[in-house]
């Protein structure tokens, strides 16, 4: 128990520092998330359209739309420009609650992968940090991955940097540690 909980802690805890340093001391990230012109005009656009806070695809058929006038929609879109937007109804510089959910959960993934990784018999450290590794890689092609095959996001490669490195560093971790006599 004891290898399972620090292991899972500490994993977690250097996903969780590769987490902060990409998104704040390395530029990995700026891609996703850049200055559009005129952007005090188009939020207060988006503030007189948007009742709440959600994510809209723009444009999209009404949702209780016939098959048939799905198709159209999608027919007239081809070619013209779309939009997927994230609208939020207020921003909140306090980020200590996302701070420690993105804590707690690096920590449950890396107690889960942790857990995984013991059930393997006679796994030596390459083993066990090559596991690791190819967990997270699976994660990334799962979601982050998935999410730009359908929405063409542009963050696949920092998406895909963060798993390799963030896992990698937990693997070596868990590798070492597991092995540990």
């Amino acid at each position: 128990m004891k290898k399972l909980l620090l292991g899972g802690f500490v994993g977690g805890l250097l996903i969780f520092i590769w987490q902060t340093i990409s998104w704040t001391a390395l530029p990995l990230h700026k891609v996703e998330y850049q200055k559009a012109n005129n952007q005090d005009s188009i939020i207060q656009f988006l503030s007189s359209q948007f009742t709440s806070t959600g994510q809209y695809s723009i444009p999209r058929a009404d949702e209780n739309a016939t098959a048939e006038e799905m198709e159209k929609a999608q027919q007239d879109l081809q070619g013209k420009p779309w939009a997927v937007v994230s609208y939020h109804s207020a921003y909140t510089t306090d980020m200590t609650n996302n701070i420690l959910r993105g804590l707690i959960t690096s920590i449950i993934a890396a107690l889960f992968v942790c857990w995984v990784v013991m059930k393997q018999a006679n796994a030596t450290c390459s083993i066990t940090a090559l596991s690791v590794v190819l967990i997270g890689i699976a994660g990334y092609l799962f979601i982050p991955y998935s999410q730009h095959i359908w929405f063409e996001t542009p963050d696949a490669t920092s998406n895909f940097i963060d798993a390799i490195v963030a896992w990698s560093l937990c693997g070596i971790w868990l590798g070492w540690w597991l092995n540990k006599k």
